[in-house]
């Protein structure tokens, strides 16, 4: 086996370990609903909801991107179709009080407002329902987080923008407000390998930078290697961090 095949199957069963992780939290939090049916709002490609479908749970993933539903519904799943249904989660077709939980796992990223998203959770859940938020954090200290922060002065000092909104911590607020009862906790951590180098491969097609002009890009990619050459020693040095999955749990005694 070669060192490559053996990194790749180490993040697969790391990935596997994380789906059935988060599975394994969400249906604990739903302990006292004998079926529930599971709303993901944001599902993507399944990387959270694959685990639930498996188990053969009442789980309905929804996505506005079909090419990303088209690649969730083609993963193997231990035989068993995904519920999956194209739609704008700030508009979704289905009526009040439809879902015992609804997911909500990094989908604020580009969100230009949260509060429609937010709303209809709010909208389609059953009385003594439950929004959960999820997401990966990684380290403030890792290479990751710090040439996020390199790129966004970069990006800035050649095209200013108005600073990023943080939908996630604000829908937080308002939901730890309205809801009955808040839980957060952490429902897996995972070692991971990071350089320079992969960083820079991920953000050249993040949705977000490709609608960045494209000289504005490479000029900002550039000087961001110069620049962790310059931190780091190479663009291939390699550094371990830790990351998490960190869940918000809200609970409502009414939908």
């Amino acid at each position: 086996m070669t060192g490559s095949h053996r990194a790749s199957t180490a993040n697969a069963r790391c990935r596997l370990t994380i789906v059935q992780s988060i599975h394994g939290a969400v249906l604990a939090a739903l302990r006292h609903t004998p079926t529930p049916r599971i709303l993901d709002l944001g599902a993507g490609s399944g990387r959270v909801g694959q685990g639930f479908v498996a188990a053969r749970d009442d789980y309905v993933g929804v996505d506005l991107a079909e090419g990303m539903l088209r690649i969730f519904a083609a993963k193997e799943t231990g035989g068993h179709r995904a519920a999956l249904v194209r739609a704008d989660g700030c508009a979704l077709p289905f009526g009040d009080a439809s879902f015992d939980a609804v997911l909500l796992v990094a989908v604020f990223g580009d969100l230009p407002d949260w509060r429609p998203l937010v709303g209809e959770a709010h909208r389609v859940l059953r009385p003594h329902g439950m929004v959960v938020i999820g997401r990966t954090a990684t380290p403030d200290e890792g290479i990751d987080e710090r040439l996020k922060q390199r790129l966004d002065l970069l990006l800035n000092e050649r095209l200013p923008r108005v600073p990023r909104k943080n939908g996630r911590k604000n829908a937080a607020s308002h939901l730890s407000e309205i809801a009955s009862d808040t839980t957060d906790f952490v429902s897996a951590s995972w070692s991971v390998q990071r350089s320079v180098r992969q960083f820079l491969e991920r953000h050249s097609g993040d949705a977000r930078f490709s609608r960045l002009p494209l000289p504005v890009r490479e000029e900002a990619l550039a000087k961001l290697a110069a620049w962790a050459e310059t931190q780091f020693g190479s663009l291939d040095a390699v550094f371990a961090e830790t990351h998490r999955f960190e869940m918000q749990v809200f609970r409502f005694k009414e939908g």
